[in-house]
């Protein structure tokens, strides 16, 4: 029997341990995915041109599928075979994933916006000539009629960006179940005292998911979208020009690899098993194990509910005044609108920021990436960690608990009003953010990309194939450039006797230009430093809050109501702060762009260059404002929290007086009590 027993505990040991390990690689890949994902953003707005406000609804669609499910997976998924409905997840995942690739294959070949047409072969002497093209203004900003543009469109498949909406729809359909079912099954089978060194372990691994996201993402950002299909050497735009568009969709076939292999273990579980330490006949017959806090949570209910199933309307009956009672919480809410507001402001940022980097500091969406998943990521997982620390150090209650994440908050808050200051000058480019004399240009039309240097060339003012010229300006086109001549092929092409390039440099200087634009001024790069010092700075301080906030809400809670709201949280956070930030932000960082792309059937593209000040100011005002407003929500939950703490000492103090009064009136009788016990005790040992 003892060696049956041994044998048991061993299996039990396993299973648990097999359980942990792979429920810690599916939380690190489904992290993985979602922060490739995040850093593919711009690579699909660019890929399909559509504006930011419809990548916001792209990037929504995750919380959608999400919230689509939650509800019935965390009711009906604890009576089910736990283990397999995560294998099935991560199948839905990896399908979702495969699904936002799938567009890349049927598409065809990415035609980005050119003025002209750019020479390969390396023997030809032919120069072309962008001002003398044989074209007039009027035809080349002519608008084509619908039906040509209709057609257009379905030969080029523009329409396939809603291949990457449902794909996205499917990864968060698909990770529903891994989280609720997951910590529930680990919390059932193993030790008590084990679980929260299992839970720690599970985030530890999954916290390093968003960091190799997003260098994955950079890396793939460098390499061409048609890698394989296309000779590079004829691609002339590289990885820091706002037309060129990665490998976006390499990244998302490697992240549903990995989650459809992180499913495999999670096939081969069992339903349940042996509690961690016990024996088997003590589970015998049971299919759920409950721990010693779920005995206590309705015990009748759980007995009735064998013999007589609860209906729908006995739950219901139950469930509106629970949820009263949760909403009369007034921490309870103040909480949940608190948390509310912070997630609006860092599904923002976080969606956003290569973007912004990119806009005001002039980096490449690769490096903006990078540098996200190398330095932004870890500070934020070191200040989760910090926060849990402090909290065990100090051995802080609600009060101090909340003492910390306000003052987490507030330094962070500093840190983001400081970084609305520190930005780079302007890109500048010749009729849109300085005029072709050089001076600051103050409004913007189509009209003033021409000029009297290139009003006989009779250029395109839509289309955005940009060149630099050596006097650090950057012009939306050779052809404004006034540039008369050519030379070399491919990234090497340069443009002479540029008209417009020699209005603003002294005589005798080189009236050439190059592809691409030009690189802002040497100090910009120092700049940039300082900035991200401060974001990672402000991350880091930011997170250390997080951990005292999450203990703040499940204290200020009833024991038999702190199931619900979790789920409560869940569900208003997610719905109203996964899914609408996105969209607004995407939508008024639309309204700061200065030059459209055009698509090439014709028609208004992803956005190729903004005002980098309106931008900044839109951006950082935009989240500044929103941390604003949580930290006064947490002012006010604060001085709830103390009046709340100075009651209950009051209270405590009330009843310790009134104890101590019955305990000296009842002494005497205490003792009788005692001695005729210890007398029972001695006649039953002799």
């Amino acid at each position: 029997m003892s060696v049956e027993s041994k044998k048991t505990r061993a299996a039990s040991c396993s299973n648990i341990k097999l359980f942990l390990a792979s429920l810690a690689l599916v939380y690190f890949s489904k992290a993985f995915g979602g922060a490739y994902m995040k850093s593919s953003i711009t690579q699909i707005e660019r890929r399909f041109d559509i504006p930011s406000s419809l990548i916001g609804v792209i990037d929504g669609s995750f919380e959608m599928g999400n919230l689509l499910v939650i509800t019935f997976v965390s009711y009906f998924g604890a009576k089910l075979h736990r283990p397999r409905l995560i294998g099935i997840g991560c199948v839905i995942m990896a399908a979702g994933s495969y699904l936002i690739a799938l567009p890349h294959f049927f598409q065809g070949l990415y035609k980005y916006e050119t003025s002209v047409s750019h020479g390969t072969n390396i023997n030809s002497t032919e120069s072309i000539l962008p001002c003398m093209s044989n074209h007039s203004l009027a035809e080349a900003d002519e608008m084509p009629d619908l039906e040509s543009i209709t057609a257009c469109e379905k030969a080029a498949g523009s329409s396939l960006w809603i291949y990457v909406f449902l794909g996205n729809m499917l990864r968060g359909i698909g990770e529903t179940p891994i989280m609720p079912l997951g910590v529930s099954y680990l919390d059932d089978f193993s030790r008590e005292e084990n679980t929260p060194f299992y839970l720690a372990c599970i985030h530890t691994v999954g916290i390093m998911g968003p960091m190799f996201g997003f260098l994955l993402g950079s890396f793939l950002a460098k390499i061409y979208v048609d890698i394989g299909s296309v000779d590079l050497d004829t691609v002339t735009i590289n990885h820091k020009d706002s037309r060129w568009v990665g490998a976006w969709w390499l990244g998302f076939i490697v992240t549903g690899t990995v989650v459809l292999l992180s499913s495999i273990p999670f096939w081969f579980l069992p339903k349940s098993m042996p509690k961690q330490g016990e024996e088997q006949s003590r589970n015998e017959g049971t299919e759920l194990a409950t721990t010693a806090e779920q005995e206590n949570f309705l015990p009748d209910e759980n007995q009735n509910q064998e013999e007589n199933p609860v209906t729908l309307k006995e739950m219901a009956k139950d469930f509106i005044p629970s949820l009263r009672r949760l909403f009369k919480n007034s921490i309870f809410t103040m909480m949940i609108l608190t948390y509310l507001v912070s997630v609006n402001g860092f599904i923002g940022m976080i969606t956003f920021k290569p973007k912004y980097m990119e806009q005001v500091y002039g980096q490449s969406a690769s490096k903006a990436i990078f540098l996200i998943g190398i330095l932004n990521l870890p500070a934020i997982a070191l200040g989760i960690i910090t926060g849990g620390l402090i909290l065990k150090r100090y051995k802080l209650g609600v009060v101090g608990a909340a003492r910390v994440s306000i003052t987490a908050s507030v330094g962070s808050l500093c840190l983001l009003f400081v970084q609305i200051f520190i930005y780079c000058d302007k890109a500048e480019v010749a009729g849109l953010t300085v005029s072709y004399q050089g001076d600051s240009q103050v409004s913007y039309n189509q009209q003033t990309l021409l000029s009297q240097c290139n009003m006989g060339c009779s250029c395109s003012v839509k289309h955005w194939d940009p060149v630099c010229g050596y006097n650090g300006v950057t012009y939306a086109s050779p052809c404004l450039a006034g540039c008369q001549t050519s030379t070399g092929i491919g990234k090497e092409m340069m443009f002479h006797n540029c008209t417009c390039a020699g209005e603003m440099m002294t005589p005798g200087m080189n009236m050439s230009t190059v592809l691409g634009q030009c690189p802002r001024r040497s100090k910009c790069e120092n700049i940039f430093v300082i900035y991200m010092a401060l974001s990672v700075l402000g991350s880091f301080i930011s997170a250390c809050g997080g951990t005292p906030g999450y203990i703040v809400l499940l204290r200020s809670i009833q024991q038999d109501l702190k199931s619900l709201a979790l789920g409560m949280q869940t569900l208003i956070v997610r719905t109203l702060g996964g899914i609408p930030p996105p969209i607004y932000f995407g939508a008024l960082i639309d309204r700061t762009c200065l030059k459209w792309g055009t698509k090439h059937c014709g028609g208004r593209g992803a956005c190729r260059l903004y005002d980098a000040d309106k931008f900044r100011m839109t951006f950082m005002g935009l989240i500044t404002g929103l941390y604003c407003l949580a930290n006064v929500l947490w002012g006010g939950l604060y001085i709830k929290l103390v009046k709340r703490q100075k009651k209950l000492a009051l209270r405590n103090q009330t009843k310790a007086n009134g104890v101590e009064g019955a305990t000296v009136g009842n002494r005497h009788a205490n003792i009788n009590i005692a001695r005729s016990k210890e007398d029972e005790a001695n006649e039953s040992t002799i």
